[in-house]
């Protein structure tokens, strides 16, 4: 199943956007390092074959993936343990500088399986950096993190003293020492308790004002549709709507298309996916919201940030270019090729771009994002205080609307 895929690595928090299910399968242990040698062997040798034969762009992006597996696969093949090899995959897909293309070992597979549940956690999101470490992306309120003042910016270099890895699972009670690097390039070591917190919800609803109700979308998992249509058929008819995909990674094309079913007219163009060895295929809204006989049709804001990627960047982006949704906030990053996983021999995944996304209009959004209507940054201290400058000017921005007596969209 294709679906976005965002390189945003939960620590404790969320992995919104993984659209797994279920248990995975993972191979047993090598008992042998001709067993080991074997086995990575054959993991490496699956990853650059299906990078060469599967990946959207035939020309690599100009790289010369014949001279990366001679660079490359000797050092897979050495490799002591499941850690040592996908570091070693991860530095060879890096290469594509394509944030979507990237594969996770089989105990990374499982802890994103553990992410809606209740668990230890810290209370970090972070995305990989080019030099190894990892930035802090978001923070969840009172959490761990929160409460100790850490920073979206950060980078986290190590954790008892060893390079933080994704497949780490944290225990309730038991501390564990952060090595951190701030803004001004400053070291320090922080001790923190990881606490039992439950998942955040990925699809909650809550009222600005009596006419404003304000959804908030965690990430575009299962689920989504029906609930954006259950919830627009249960509201007031007067109410104006604020759509939250501030921080939500992604997730699956389909309930991006599910979304916008609810607020453009079937039948509508809104982007154009380019594939590998195909012709180009425009998009058109082709479902339904519910048991809507039209789209929900009242002021419509739409707000997103640094930590909007994929779905939650193409939606805003076919919103704002149809007219429908004023954009606000802060741009986004321009992470929007659709990916496909696939499972590697150890139980492993892989995952690579297999589709290019253009808007009905031609914009190019990877590497580029979307530009808000309306810029409205908000910092780290605004949110601790409890301020939001971005849902202030989505509020402000639709009440001007009502006093005018003019619909915010262009269309």
């Amino acid at each position: 199943m294709l679906r976005f895929r965002p390189a945003l690595i939960a620590f404790g928090l969320i992995a919104a956007g993984s659209g797994l299910g279920g248990c995975a399968t993972v191979a047993a242990t090598p008992d042998s390092p001709a067993a080991r040698q074997a086995l990575n062997a054959r993991v490496f040798d699956t990853v650059w074959s299906d990078t060469q034969r599967r990946y959207y762009d035939p020309g690599l992006h100009g790289l010369d993936w014949d001279a990366s597996r001679q660079t490359y696969r000797p050092r897979a093949l050495e490799a002591d343990d499941a850690d040592e090899l996908y570091a070693v995959l991860r530095d060879m897909l890096g290469e594509l500088k394509d944030q979507h293309a990237n594969a996770q070992s089989p105990a990374s597979v499982i802890n994103r399986e553990l992410t809606r549940t209740r668990r230890a956690v810290l209370g970090l999101s972070m995305t990989p950096e080019n030099d190894g470490v990892w930035k802090i992306e978001d923070i969840r309120e009172g959490s761990v993190a929160d409460e100790a003042r850490l920073e979206r910016g950060w980078a986290l270099v190590a954790m008892n003293g060893e390079p933080w890895r994704p497949d780490l699972i944290l225990t309730d009670g038991v501390p564990v020492i952060l090595t951190l690097r701030d803004q001004t390039g400053r070291l320090s070591d922080l001790t923190l308790t990881p606490r039992v917190m439950d998942p955040i919800p990925l699809f909650t609803t809550s009222w600005a004002n009596h006419d404003t109700a304000v959804l908030r979308i965690e990430a575009f998992e299962p689920g989504l549709g029906d609930w954006l249509a259950a919830t627009l058929e249960q509201l007031p008819p007067e109410t104006d709507l604020v759509l939250d995909l501030r921080g939500n990674p992604g997730g699956r094309l389909a309930e991006a298309e599910a979304v916008l079913s609810c607020f453009l007219p079937r039948g509508q163009a809104w982007a154009v996916q380019r594939f590998r060895g195909r012709e180009p295929e425009v998009m058109q809204v082709d479902g339904d919201c519910g048991d809507r006989d039209t789209p929900f049709d009242n002021d419509l804001v739409v707000l997103v940030g640094p930590g909007s990627r994929s779905a939650a960047e193409l939606t805003p982006a076919a919103l704002q270019e149809a007219g429908r949704a004023v954009v606000i906030g802060e741009r986004t990053p321009g992470v929007v090729l659709i990916s496909q996983e696939t499972r590697l021999p150890d139980g492993g995944k892989l995952s690579l771009s297999r589709a290019d996304f253009l808007t009905h209009g031609g914009r190019r959004l990877e590497g580029n994002g979307v530009v808000p209507d309306i810029a409205a940054p908000t910092s780290l201290d605004q949110r601790r205080a409890g301020v939001d400058p971005g849902l202030d000017a989505a509020i402000g921005a639709l009440r001007m609307s009502a006093v005018a007596g003019t619909t915010m969209t262009r269309r």
